[in-house]
């Protein structure tokens, strides 16, 4: 019972450091702790010591490692043994006699938890807590002779211990742990052997691990690359003029300290430099990297504004940064969803437009499931009685007879299947055939004028149909990932991710940006026609827009505008043309009003087809694409 109050008292205290450390930086606290940086990820301290930092911030993401294998095996058990500990050290006493003899003992004959007790105990009891051994490997400082050393400070081994829980603690070199752990964001704080200096020589003898002057160069190029990669970083050190030499392009102050270890009292002050190293901002490469080859099995189709040759740079930028998710918020055509969970992260994907959806619902959010032959000799049953919607709707617009009738089979099939995964992927299916058979994948025209005699247009819809199964099965993948497809609008879904990739309509007083008018049919063939308003006077029989705030200039000012504030926490890329409005420079004044850093990578790129297609010869599809990266 009273473990247990202890135990729920320690989540009030702030631990102190258990060990006493020769150079411990309790005295320097005021003047690290506001030199911390406020808001870091990881916390790392690969010289810990005593650990004087790292309990004073008691951060919930932490990597504390030392080469001082007795201090590791402590703090291992106090995060995993600290009531074992705690019983052996109550055992122990304050006595010359027993102290020698626990000096003596070798450490490789006790367990960890004794060999804990063990280091902790001679920590507390002997000469200045110093950790001195000889050239066995033993310790061999005296007995401290202290009249009442506290040897278990339970409350504070319990607090202690609340805090290394969750604390990764390593038993390594600094460079390795440093070049395995740290990266953009996080805080790194390096208390090394010092350089030795003549006003407090003597601190060298007590050290058990000396760095000489190519160790000192060595840790501060290693502070150079963290710098440069975008950690915070603070390094203590003595006032030598090597110090200063190494460190000079960083913030550099000196403070006095005092100096316990020395027996005598004049040389007990010494002075300790601060060197600051604040993270370089960010610079954006703005160039391709290499996809995954899992890529190579989406299976495309002609879709007006398609990412699929910006890939490799949308990657490019997005692998810059630590995310785990990703939010596409305007998905199209699938592909940069699809893109993103071939990287192995958890992929949120949403669209206004159904057809659009169905896409990732098949292929991002489905992460096993495929057709098999039993599923399309239900699609194909000629027995089932169809409502001729499409065969009476739009015969002689888009196909002949045959496909539409097809199409209608498949519509009437579509309930028979046993879940909806299933059917999403015919539709999917039914939707690439129909795109792939349509001249210029669009509905804005009726009959095939643009026929040019591709081996698409010369396949009925049954036998692309078929083909689209086939292609669509084998881009189905599990990344082990709880990936999500929604059909919700943009501007009032409630989710989020790490990273928010944008890629809306693009607003140019040139041309319209409706997707429903150029997507109609096969967006009516999702939604089964159904809560859509048809305009039955239109040759093209294709139903009312859908209301989107980037149809008008002020609409998408606005529209960007609440898109970067609901985000504004999120690593933010987006999409967006040259020849659209708003410009570059107000793209980036609205961004720059939630993010902090805002950069803008310029790609040359063409479009499949331009918004002024009828100047043969003069089409505007070679455009900058932009995109933009708050962060």
């Amino acid at each position: 019972m009273r473990q247990e109050k202890l135990f729920e008292e320690s989540k009030y205290i702030k631990p102190r450091p258990v060990l006493k450390w020769a150079g411990g930086k309790t005295q320097m606290l005021d003047i690290l702790v506001p030199n911390s940086p406020k808001k870091y990820n990881k916390y790392i301290e690969p010289f810990v010591g005593g650990g004087a930092l790292f309990f004073e911030l008691s951060p919930e993401d932490g990597i504390i490692a030392d080469s001082n294998p007795d201090i590791i095996n402590l703090y291992e058990i106090i995060a995993e043994d600290v009531d074992g500990l705690i019983d052996i050290l109550k055992e122990m006493k304050n006595e010359e006699e027993f102290y020698y003899t626990i000096r003596a003992t070798d450490p490789t004959t006790l367990t960890k938890t004794e060999s804990a007790a063990r280091t902790l105990y001679l920590n507390r009891t002997c000469y200045n807590g110093l950790y001195r051994v000889n050239k066995k490997g033993q310790f061999n400082v005296p007995f401290g002779k202290y009249k009442n050393p506290k040897i278990c400070d339970e409350e504070n081994l319990r607090a202690a211990s609340r805090v290394l829980k969750s604390t990764k603690i390593i038993h390594s070199d600094y460079i390795d742990v440093l070049r395995k752990y740290a990266e953009p964001g996080d805080f790194v704080f390096l208390d090394p052997p010092y350089i030795p200096i003549s006003q407090y020589s003597d601190f060298k003898r007590y050290t058990k691990e000396q760095f000489d002057e190519e160790d000192q160069k060595v840790l501060a190029e290693e502070v150079k690359r963290l710098r440069d990669i975008g950690c915070h970083v603070l390094l203590t050190n003595s006032n030598h003029p090597l110090v200063h030499e190494l460190y000079k392009e960083f913030e550099i102050s000196v403070h006095q300290t005092k100096r316990n270890i020395n027996s005598k009292a004049s040389k007990r002050i010494g002075e300790d430099v601060l060197v600051k190293a604040e993270p370089f901002k960010r610079r954006i490469i703005g160039e391709p990297k290499e996809i995954s080859k899992e890529m190579e099995k989406f299976p495309p189709t002609r879709f007006m504004g398609s990412k699929e040759k910006l890939l490799g740079y949308i990657w490019g930028i997005a692998s810059q940064f630590k995310f785990e998710s990703v939010l596409d918020l305007f998905s199209g055509s699938g592909v940069v969803s699809y893109m993103f969970k071939t990287q192995n992260k958890q992929v949120l994907s949403n669209d206004y437009m159904s057809f659009s959806s169905n896409i990732t619902k098949a292929l991002v959010e489905n992460n096993h499931v495929v057709l098999d032959e039993k599923d399309i000799e239900i699609v194909f049953d000629e027995t089932t009685l169809t409502d001729n919607f499409v065969s009476t709707t739009f015969q002689g617009l888009y196909f002949n007879d045959e496909d539409n009738a097809f199409i209608d089979l498949v519509r009437a099939n579509l309930d028979k299947l046993e879940n909806d995964i299933k059917q999403s992927l015919v539709l999917a299916a039914l939707v690439r055939a129909c795109l792939k058979k349509r001249p210029r994948g669009i509905f804005t025209y009726t009959g095939n004028r643009y026929n040019d005699g591709r081996r698409d247009l010369t396949l009925s819809l049954k036998e692309q149909f078929l083909e689209a199964v086939e292609a669509i099965n084998g881009a189905v993948f599990d990344n082990g990932k709880e990936n999500i497809s929604r059909n919700e609008d943009s501007l009032s879904t409630e989710l989020s991710a790490d990273l928010v990739y944008i890629d809306p309509p693009y607003y140019s007083p040139l041309s319209d940006n409706e997707y429903v008018r150029r997507y109609h049919f096969v967006e009516g063939l999702v939604k089964n026609w159904k809560n859509v308003e048809m305009q039955w006077n239109t040759k093209t029989k294709k139903f009312k827009n859908y209301p989107t705030p980037f149809s008008t200039l002020e609409g998408a000012y606005k529209a960007f505008d609440r898109l970067f504030e609901r985000h504004q926490n999120s690593i933010l890329i987006v999409s967006y043309s040259s020849n659209s409005l708003p410009t570059k420079e107000e793209m980036l004044a609205i961004m720059t009003k939630y993010k902090k850093n805002v950069d803008v990578v310029s790609v040359n790129h063409k479009y499949s087809f331009g918004n002024q297609g009828h100047k043969v010869g003069n089409n505007k599809n070679t455009v900058e694409e932009y995109l933009f990266v708050g962060y």
